[in-house]
């Protein structure tokens, strides 16, 4: 099984803790100024010394992480691609050892085909940073981490049909049903569906059975008719029409997109043993971070090239679907894609700043992602 391959996608963060003496000023998260994101504070006791957080997310064609002088009282930066890359193999090992090739093996091909195919695993580690946040371990949230994934591929797979979106290419393969053939990939799908819910079920260790039921409703929720499932049929039936406004178009894609990574954090913080509202707060988180992920696909489909997505560019465009940039226009859509990383972000200003800082990351990446 390979390594995730990062390089796609490269960007740096880094997070400086400096000490200060007892009685300073509070500690402050500083999100870049380059990128306009927003300045949130918050008191962090520590024995005699308080820590100030910086934390930079920068999007660039190759990776620079510049290396800062250590001494005694000054921290290690947090490495981004770092955390990503171990947080990713983690999870492709546990998907590798969870699905893994056995009769019938056409099918066990097929569904190993599609989910081991690479991709940034974006679900399934925030997920695993979520659980962290409130106080979990990456152990009692991999199950459930390794589910999403599997629900995320057999959208994948069911998206790509010539039924829906017809498309030939996925993370740079052929997609499944060109492989496998469609009467396969609709199995494949329908088998990884299945599995999600048995794994969280039978392989979750440590987690009271009550935040475990709890889980697999709220995964249900969020794929079923009122979820992905919901979001996809209205996408569907909203093809070819001319009149399809903003709020039209949000409840397509808080549905569709933003409920499968709405429904990824708030497992990780029940899991995690989050408090009601800390639950609450990182829905919040999820939800913007979930419709810009969708705004950010929207702008990508109509700038870069099939090459450096990896799919098919401009394809929404050819099957005259209504987007963020169709409505908004370009800039006005980069522009709320900017509000809606601010509005996420905002929600993590009652968390510790040190812990909460991979969640910051990450809804940088998906606000400056290229692919």
């Amino acid at each position: 099984m390979s390594a995730v391959d990062l390089s796609s996608w490269v960007q740096s963060c880094s997070v400086s803790h400096h000490a200060h003496k007892f009685r300073s000023q509070a500690s402050q998260i500083l999100l870049h100024p380059q990128l306009n994101c927003p300045t949130s504070l918050s008191r962090q006791r520590q024995r005699r010394r308080l820590l100030s957080s910086s934390v930079s997310a920068i999007l660039t064609k190759e990776e620079t992480i510049r290396k800062e002088d250590t001494s005694n009282d000054v921290l290690k930066p947090f490495d981004f691609k770092e955390y990503m890359i171990q947080k990713a193999n983690s999870v492709n090992k546990a998907l590798d050892y969870a699905v893994s090739l056995r009769d019938p093996q056409k099918i066990h091909e097929a569904m190993r085909y599609s989910l081991l195919a690479g991709g940034k695993r974006v679900r399934p580690v925030l997920c695993i940073a979520a659980c962290e946040l409130v106080g979990g371990d990456e152990s009692k949230a991999m199950p459930s981490a390794c589910a999403v994934e599997m629900i995320h591929t057999m959208s994948l797979i069911h998206d790509d049909l010539p039924c829906m979106d017809n498309d030939d290419l996925r993370r740079g393969k052929p997609t499944n049903h060109k492989v496998f053939g469609e009467d396969v990939a609709v199995l494949a799908g329908d088998a990884l569906l299945a599995f999600a819910f048995e794994h969280i079920a039978t392989a979750t260790k440590g987690v009271p059975p009550s935040r475990i039921v709890r889980v697999i409703g709220e995964l249900a929720k969020a794929i079923g008719a009122e979820g992905l499932v919901a979001g996809q049929v209205v996408d569907i039936a909203s093809e070819g029409l001319a009149d399809v406004g903003l709020e039209h178009l949000e409840f397509i894609h808080a549905h569709k997109t933003a409920a499968l990574l709405e429904g990824s954090v708030v497992l990780g913080a029940i899991l995690g043993g989050g408090s009601n509202e800390e639950v609450e707060k990182l829905r919040n988180f999820a939800r913007c971070i979930g419709l810009l992920f969708q705004v950010v696909d929207d702008i990508l489909d109509v700038t870069k090239s099939s090459k450096e997505l990896g799919k098919t560019a401009g394809k929404d465009l050819v099957a005259d679907k209504t987007t963020y940039p169709k409505l908004m226009g370009l800039e006005k859509s980069r522009e709320f894609a900017e509000k809606l990383n601010k509005d996420a972000q905002a929600q993590l200003s009652g968390f510790d700043p040190v812990m909460a800082t991979p969640l910051i990351a990450l809804a940088n990446y998906i606000a400056y992602r290229q692919n």
